[in-house]
């Protein structure tokens, strides 16, 4: 198709006459937000390390094994969580939580409660609502593995 100076001024013309008549084209909107993602994988690394490079006896092992697979879980559909709202999933902030050091076991749950509400915040981004969901899953199922594994300690069953 060959350009001809009617199409080549219409061309021209047309964003003039639309900047003209007040329609302006609105910037895209920010990406989706959910600022704890990142927060919420720090404390799970955390929580996961001290299950796993502080174990306890026996008794407590099988139980600290299924937090460590649910925290693994959570920290993966986290990650994907994270890149759906575009944040850098190698950025690690530092651990936010507020950490009563009455030992591993406790120290690993106050993490995964704090990760769990990091995480169960808001979700602006439609495509990661299940994702989120998924890591709260995963998450309950850490903490009531690492709660049993407290109660096996302090009560001796």
């Amino acid at each position: 198709m060959k350009l001809t100076s009617r199409w080549l001024a219409t061309l021209v013309a047309a964003p003039l006459v639309l900047a003209a008549t007040g329609c302006v084209v609105a910037p895209p909107p920010p990406p989706p937000h959910h600022p704890a993602y990142l927060h919420a994988l720090t404390d799970l690394r955390d929580a996961r390390w001290n299950l796993e490079h502080r174990a306890g006896d026996a008794a407590v092992s099988a139980q600290e094994d299924v937090a460590i697979v649910e925290i693994d879980r959570a920290i993966g559909d986290a990650k994907t969580a994270a890149m759906e709202d575009g944040k850098n999933v190698y950025e690690h902030p530092p651990e936010d939580a507020k950490i009563d050091r009455r030992g591993r076991l406790h120290h690993a749950s106050e993490l995964l409660h704090k990760a769990r509400n990091d995480v169960a915040q808001g979700e602006s981004n439609g495509v990661a609502v299940d994702l989120r969901n998924r890591v709260i899953s995963h998450i309950d199922l850490a903490i009531q593995a690492t709660d049993r594994a407290i109660h096996i300690i302090e009560n001796g069953a």
